[in-house]
């Protein structure tokens, strides 16, 4: 009986206690107190934003204790996780960034190139890191989309850091600029969205894609995406005769040769091997077989190379475009 008294004398004083803190044991009294919500039930609210979330379970249990709604205590979490970022991220500010992802996105007959950098090659393989790529790219996408609809000829155009940070991320209209910061607090290392080109032509052109040194597959809510340290977009016209079947092989073969072989410019086909046309892809030798030019290797396919894109994840970007 004297055990159960003092039972009953500490729960009362941890009530009074409550009352004026409006906790109990750390958590909200109210939500104890309501019948229909019992201790398993709060901890069941922990676990559900600690899993929709992301977020550390110290970090959901101070939500819960602000807030008894869970979509209250869901935005105060990503309100806190953007304010941390930001500071990390002026922290960090500085310190080079030299290891990255450039990612590529393909849809119809558009496509994007991301280069995206870190300090290293750890954070790169990091799912979180390459989300981050993955948001670049589909904001870059979203940002021309209105374009190419209207297109009688090929387009490319490429979009700098400032202009990618102020590009908005769907479902809810956030700027990348602030993904950047949270994927920063999130891995602390600095992190930079450093350039985006994107590529659209009309249905009788098609785009060559070509990434390399990329990741295994294993996350499915990045399979639209390939990743990689070098990327290329390659722009061809067929000819009526050619076979469509045979084009994304092609172009995967030419876009292999642009990253191996650093074009500058396409050049043309009367372009000599040697001297001045050492950088014009058409009279480079062929990376696949260095016996014939690039030139002589198309020629039989009836496809003419009008254009492309090459990225190198840390490369000067002045040599980052085709003339």
């Amino acid at each position: 009986m004297q055990r159960l008294a003092g039972l009953g004398r500490a729960l009362i004083s941890s009530q009074k206690r409550g009352a004026a803190g409006g906790q109990l044991s750390g958590w909200p009294l109210a939500r104890f107190l309501h019948a229909g919500l019992p201790v398993q039930a709060a901890k069941e609210h922990l676990v559900k934003l600690r899993k929709k979330t992301g977020y550390s379970f110290v970090n959901c249990k101070k939500a819960l204790e602000k807030f008894s709604d869970l979509k209250e205590a869901e935005a105060w979490l990503h309100e806190q996780a953007q304010k941390e970022g930001w500071s990390k991220a002026s922290k960090l500010q500085g310190r080079k960034t030299t290891e990255g992802l450039i990612g590529l996105l393909q849809e119809r007959n558009s496509a994007v190139m991301v280069e995206v950098n870190c300090e290293t090659d750890f954070v790169a393989r990091n799912a979180k890191f390459q989300h981050l790529v993955q948001q670049a790219a589909i904001g870059a996408m979203l940002h021309h989309q209105g374009t190419r609809d209207q297109l009688s000829t090929y387009a490319k155009c490429f979009l700098n850091s400032n202009e990618l940070s102020q590009l908005r991320i769907e479902p809810d209209g956030s700027l990348l600029s602030d993904q950047l910061a949270l994927a920063i607090g999130k891995l602390g290392e600095n992190m930079v969205i450093k350039r985006a080109a994107w590529v659209s032509v009309p249905e009788n052109l098609f785009i060559g894609s070509y990434v390399h040194g990329a990741f295994p597959e294993g996350n499915p809510s990045l399979s639209n995406m390939m990743f990689g340290k070098y990327g290329a977009l390659v722009i061809c016209s067929p000819s009526e005769e050619c076979q469509k079947s045979n084009f994304t092989e092609l172009g995967w073969r030419l876009g292999q040769h642009v990253v191996g072989m650093a074009p500058i410019s396409v050049g043309s086909p009367e372009d000599e091997p040697g001297g001045d046309s050492e950088t014009k892809m058409l009279a480079q030798p062929f990376l696949l077989d260095p016996t014939i030019s690039l030139g002589q290797y198309v020629q039989p396919t009836g496809v003419s190379v009008l254009d492309f894109v090459r990225f190198e994840c840390g490369e000067d970007t002045g040599l980052s475009e085709s003339e």
